[in-house]
């Protein structure tokens, strides 16, 4: 008789929560608790998330060897988190690691790299009393006295040998004090990550909207701010204080922002070009300190794709590998990592580069999502060939499309699996899609999914980019033909589509460029403005019903309104 499987579960439990099941060192399921839930970086109580996990593999808690989890400013009893938690009884054991320590085994658990060096940069990591990996670094601090109190991580540097995570480094800043600045830092003092969610706050009004500020940067103009955000002294990161004198008319909605948009985009050009220097400049702090040419990156700040590839274009780092959920999504998936390799001592299984960890739903949950679909509603369950022929040719005559297929994506990008497609050139697509199928801004752009053969031919630099956290820019002959794709400054976030883990979507391309010469489609995440990504048919379905999409495709079954 075959042994049992081993399974480990991770938990995160800051904002954007997730859980993740290893089964013998491979993730077998993992999800983030917005999508289940509905509501956007949900997070505290893991509940509803492992429940999910469980349910997805067939198992109760019961088979479960070990659990690990992290959170944000708290270690979380087992019993109770913002609400009653699954773990009541002795079994399983739950151990608690902290933030910068889950992000950091987030990336190792997945990086192909044998040896690398590993870079965490966000906001807010945990408060020094309660890092479990602070003995063995070296704290950059003035006075060590600080440690303690709430003084919280905001970057970490640490070495990975294949087996072990090691810190090296690592900085921490104390919480800013409640004020009546305009610009107030939203929790540490010195962090990028709480930088950019100050100025996001400033220009949008509230402070979900971060990764709206890349977006709206390309719109903007040097000149806005004369003074520099952040400065570098002996190896450690400041926010300066100077330039905050200078913002003094803060968005007070979407109206306010419309009405200066081009102010507002001056400021957001500005804040990602300060973004841009200071991620150089620590990662040339730390290199020189301690000497790499492999680095994974990871933590909320590594998901500015501009930044990461400014890292490359300039030769600030000779290999990179992005953790793809490099946000607080991902410190489950490092948690569960760190119980696989750290506590049970089991050797790391390599990771086949996949991001999409979700469960698949069956034929019946699909015929029951569209039990009361419209009648005028053309629906078709097709084989798959002949789907993607059918899908290819409506995307060829400029057609949008919903993708709904396998398991969803772990992490903020629509890579395909739920994804909305259209052509990358057809005239006013990309502006229709903004207005009549997400209901967002018009400024924010789509992404090229491209066929990996052609990333050269199409892109100036043409590297391999599957996980759309990596910008790109346009070669000049190629902008009519990808204008959809294509941001106002010639950039471009590149999705390099890997046939090995995302065979289908990758069919439907090679059809699609069959068809229209052009090896690239429109992919945008399947959701609308202040929704989390559809994980469920039935909310594929509903959107689909209140959208302008043309057509959906759930699995093997393609809709079309007529």
């Amino acid at each position: 008789m075959a042994d049992a499987p081993v399974y480990v579960l991770g938990t995160g439990l800051s904002h954007n929560g997730s859980a993740v099941l290893l089964k013998d060192g491979q993730i077998c399921v993992g999800i983030e608790k917005e999508r289940i839930t509905r509501r956007k970086h949900d997070g505290g109580n893991d509940s509803d998330a492992i429940r999910y996990c469980l349910d997805a593999e067939g198992i109760t808690l019961a088979d479960v060897a070990l659990v690990v989890q992290s959170a944000n400013f708290e270690v979380p009893p087992r019993d109770r988190f913002h609400g009653s938690r699954l773990f009541a009884g002795a079994h399983p054991p739950l151990l608690s690691i902290s933030h910068h320590l889950a992000h950091a085994w987030s990336a190792a658990g997945t990086t192909p790299f044998a040896d690398c060096a590993i870079m965490v940069i966000d906001g807010c990591g945990s408060p020094a009393s309660q890092c479990t990996d602070i003995a063995d670094a070296s704290v950059l601090l003035e006075d060590p006295s600080h440690i303690g109190g709430m003084w919280c991580e905001k970057d970490s540097f640490y070495h990975f040998d294949g087996r072990n995570v090691v810190p090296l480094a690592k900085d921490f800043s104390p919480i800013v004090e409640k004020t009546a600045d305009t610009v107030r830092m939203p929790t540490t003092q010195h962090s990028i990550g709480g930088f950019y969610s100050a100025v996001s706050h400033y220009v949008f009004g509230n402070l979900d909207d971060a990764g709206k500020l890349m977006g709206l940067a390309p719109y903007g103009k040097p000149g806005a701010i004369a003074d520099p955000a952040f400065a570098i002294r002996d190896g450690r990161l400041f926010v300066e204080e100077a330039w905050k004198l200078a913002l003094d008319r803060p968005s007070a909605g979407y109206a306010d922002f419309r009405a200066s948009f081009q102010y507002y985009a001056d400021i957001a050009f500005w804040a990602q070009q300060q973004v841009e220097q200071a991620v150089a400049a620590l990662f040339h702090a730390r290199q020189q300190r301690f000497p790499t040419e492999r680095i994974c990156y990871t933590g909320g700040v590594a998901l500015n794709a501009v930044a990461n590839a400014r890292l490359l274009d300039d030769g600030v780092v000779r290999e990179l590998y992005m953790e793809p959920a490099a946000g607080d999504n991902g410190l489950a998936l490092g948690c569960a990592f760190y119980g696989w390799m750290h506590v049970l001592g089991r050797e790391k299984v390599p990771h086949d580069g996949s991001t999409c960890f979700g469960k698949s739903y069956t034929s019946a949950e699909i015929r029951e999502a569209l039990a009361d679909a419209p009648a005028e509603w053309e629906i078709a369950e097709l084989p798959t060939e002949q789907l993607i022929d059918r899908v290819a040719t409506l995307l060829a005559d400029g057609k949008t499309i919903g993708w709904f297929r396998d398991g969803c994506e772990f992490g903020p990008r629509a890579l395909g699996h739920r994804s909305i497609l259209a052509h990358p050139g057809v005239e006013g697509i990309g502006d229709h899609i903004n207005a009549n199928i997400k209901f967002r801004e018009d400024f924010r752009p789509f992404a090229p999914a491209i066929l990996p053969e052609f990333a050269e031919t199409c892109f100036e630099s043409g590297r391999d980019s599957p996980y759309m956290i990596l910008v790109d820019r346009t070669k000049p002959e190629h902008r009519a033909a990808l204008r959809n794709v294509t941001h106002v400054n010639g950039s471009a976030r590149v999705q390099t589509v890997d046939p090995r883990w995302n065979a289908a979507f990758f069919e439907l391309i090679r059809a699609f460029h069959a068809l229209s010469g052009i090896p690239v489609l429109l992919n945008t995440s399947f959701n609308k403005r202040g929704m989390p990504i559809v994980e469920r048919p039935e909310e594929a379905v509903a959107l689909f019903a209140e959208c302008a999409l043309d057509a959906l495709v759930l699995q093997d079954v393609l809709i079309v309104k007529r």
